[in-house]
């Protein structure tokens, strides 16, 4: 069965909604049928072959949604395996997050938009049907999907690249968690590599350098004259992913204010850009990722738990590098490929010793740390041959280390940017990443240190 031959229940006790959405579900190729009040629905379900349903919060004029609350509990007690969209009003949104902890799959408010509506359903059908994927192996996994850039071995990782796997084609929004120098933004390509978006764009924006005056004309653009320095039109990162993904980097860092409009875009994705009258659309796909815990954020009221769950259909955790050591050997070798090909050198290898040695540290910066280690010990041993000796003799307090031990005998031998870009990894290695004295010992503003980052493709 395609999805569009799926049956959808519509229960809701206004016959207007239950026809406008009946009428657009079956130009659309779906079956329907439709239920005015609970018991009416459970008999529905019992009786009928429901591949989902849609369902309103409020029954008999009530606004408390306490009746649409308790038939989503009943239901998934009884049919645990139906996916349910919730739909409410924008002012009860905080019904739709209680019905999501309770089970539900996803929310909308009304009035809905048609095509945002059938997107929502196509990824609930989507994530609904079962696993192929049994017994993970790697080789079968990149006989399917494109996973060239990421590299191990390790279960935890094949678990990950197998749920990747299953929800890329969907339009699931998807939150990568994990610590800093983890991967995340490899799996973001991973993810858009693998969707049915793969040949649009995947716009990449870090809100963690995003000052609160600018997210509006980054993110929605803004026409000419809006502002001062408005001299031409231009179009926002939202406008921009139209049928491709966007990705949310440190969606941890952005302000409440910023958060309500991300809401407001990510609920139907209609945006006006600013200084601008007019609504424009774009259909995108978000995948955003943090480095923190959002669960504890919007206990301390610092995150939206509302925006936490129109992030977090899919949650994808990365594991640190000191649960996967399994993999070390493997991202070394990696590693030095590409220092090869970076300074034009060949023949490096790691001795047994040197490798066992990198296998016993606990990598608080994970892999970014691990290919800085590496990097450095190439570019400050006399040897091709690193030993575990020079792993211990390469600390960053030790980097500045006289030049005859460096394969580089001079400042005069590398270019500005590589002297900033050293400079910039040995101070997130001295402040184990925290930007925020990372700008401050440098001199520059966060946002600053976070364009550098991007430009010299350093990973947190």
């Amino acid at each position: 069965m395609t999805n569009r031959q799926a049956q959808v229940l519509i229960v809701d006790d206004d016959l207007s909604v239950i026809a406008s959405i009946e009428l657009m579900l079956k130009q659309n190729g779906y079956k329907t049928l439709s239920a005015c009040n609970p018991k009416e629905a459970m008999l529905k379900l019992e009786n009928d072959n429901i591949n989902l349903i849609i369902q309103d919060m409020n029954f008999s004029r009530s606004t408390s949604g306490k009746e649409g609350l308790e038939l989503m509990k009943l239901i998934k007690s009884k049919h645990p395996t139906i996916p349910i969209l919730l739909m409410t009003a924008w002012a009860s949104i905080e019904l739709a997050v209680e019905g999501i902890k309770q089970g539900a799959n996803d929310f909308l408010t009304k009035p809905w938009d048609n095509s945002n509506l059938l997107r929502v359903i196509e990824t609930a059908l989507d994530l609904n049907k079962p696993n192929s994927i049994n017994l993970i192996d790697r080789k079968e996994l990149d006989e399917k999907y494109d996973f060239k850039y990421i590299i191990g071995q390790d279960p935890l990782m094949l678990e990950i690249l197998s749920t990747i796997g299953r929800v890329a084609s969907t339009n699931a929004p998807i939150l990568i968690l994990g610590e800093s120098g983890t991967g995340k933004e490899l799996i973001a390509d991973a993810i858009h590599n693998n969707s049915l978006r793969q040949e649009q764009s995947l716009v990449k924006v870090n809100l963690g350098g995003m000052t609160t005056s600018l997210f509006e004309s980054e993110m929605f653009g803004h026409v000419k004259g809006a502002f001062t320095d408005a001299k031409q039109d231009r179009l926002g990162r939202f406008e921009l992913a139209d049928k491709g993904s966007i990705f949310l980097d440190e969606i941890g860092d952005l302000d409440p204010a910023s958060q309500v409009k991300l809401l407001r875009i990510l609920q139907d994705q209609t945006f006006q850009p600013v200084g601008s009258s007019k609504t424009r659309r774009s259909n995108f796909r978000v995948i955003s990722a943090t480095n923190r815990s959002l669960d504890e954020m919007v206990s301390k009221n610092e995150f939206r738990e509302d925006l936490l769950y129109r992030l977090n259909l899919i949650t994808i955790e990365l594991p640190p590098l000191r649960k996967r050591i399994g993999d070390i050997c493997q991202l070394v070798n990696h590693h030095l490929k590409r220092i090869e090909k970076q300074y034009h050198l060949e023949g490096l290898e790691l001795k047994n010793d040197a490798v066992k040695w990198l296998e016993k540290q606990s990598w608080p910066g994970n892999i970014r740390q691990l290919s800085q280690t590496i990097e450095r010990v190439v570019l400050m041993s006399q040897s091709n041959l690193i030993s575990e000796k020079d792993l211990i003799n390469i600390t960053p307090s030790k980097s500045t280390q006289s030049k005859q031990s460096s394969k580089f005998e001079d400042i005069e031998n590398l270019t500005l940017n590589e002297v900033e870009k050293a400079m910039i990894i040995k101070s997130l290695d001295a402040y184990n990443n925290n930007i925020t004295k990372v700008s401050e010992v440098l001199g520059v503003s966060r946002a600053a240190i976070y364009r550098r980052l991007e430009k010299y493709g350093i990973v947190l």
